[in-house]
């Protein structure tokens, strides 16, 4: 039985920690000859307006996450959800043991480059360098430049530190599926075997909690996915949603 009109399905997209919803116009331009619908997520770190999506009554309805961002849509967004896809996504970000202190301590060295102080325009620097330094770990092993523009390329105002500081908190604090996940809907999670972001033990844990789940390893990917032929793969499982 052949799958039934793409234009069936609605997109919900949202970035992850230091990114913005411009992250996905690859993502909307390659998939707009099979007439889905999309609408991203914003937290408003940067020069955009913070923006939470809703579902407008498709049929098929799917959310794909970076990274956190499944932890920043409202709990009855993703609730709504048929399909989600965690591309190097997590449900607990601090592992237990060794790791998770190495994890926390990394954490608090974020929060404390977070702090105001002592002008606006020196925090606004800091931050900046901050979110690029980040990046670069998030690219890596490609290299930063090939991320597209971001945040992190100018100063971040007071209202996008703010933000910054409560996600990084709520990152901390992560420590199961995010609130609202949907217990029947199909999975995908695609784990990058070479992010310097989430852990393997943190990858393991989420497999753990969604056993369901379809896995794809890309191996040699970083934590931003750069370097790797991730559209494709997922768009044709999302065109398979459908398929008897």
């Amino acid at each position: 039985m052949a799958a039934s009109a793409p234009a069936s399905l609605q997109v919900i997209a949202m970035h992850g920690w230091a990114g913005d919803g411009s992250n996905w116009n690859a993502w909307q331009e390659v998939s707009a000859p099979l007439g889905w619908r999309w609408a991203c997520g914003e937290r408003g770190y940067g020069p955009h307006a913070p923006f939470s999506p809703a579902w407008d009554g498709a049929s098929r309805r799917v959310v794909i996450g970076h990274s956190m961002g499944p932890h920043l849509l409202d709990a009855a967004v993703l609730a709504g959800a048929d399909a989600v896809v965690l591309l190097a996504g997590f449900g607990r970000f601090v592992p237990p043991g060794a790791e998770g202190r190495r994890v926390r301590v990394a954490l608090a060295a974020m929060a404390a480059q977070l702090a105001e102080g002592p002008s606006e325009a020196e925090t606004a620097l800091r931050v900046q360098t901050l979110l690029r330094r980040f990046l670069v770990e998030a690219a890596s092993p490609d290299p930063a430049e090939l991320l597209p523009p971001g945040p992190a390329d100018q100063p971040v105002a007071a209202a996008g530190r703010e933000r910054l500081r409560q996600d990084l908190a709520l990152l901390e604090r992560s420590d199961g599926l995010p609130s609202g996940f949907p217990k029947e809907a199909r999975v995908l999670i695609v784990e990058a075997e070479a992010d310097r972001i989430v852990v393997p033990q943190t990858r393991a844990l989420l497999r753990q909690a969604l056993p369901q789940a379809e896995v794809m390893s890309l191996p040699g990917a970083g934590h931003c996915l750069l370097g790797s032929p991730v559209m494709a793969p997922v768009l044709e499982w999302l065109q398979g949603l459908d398929t008897a």
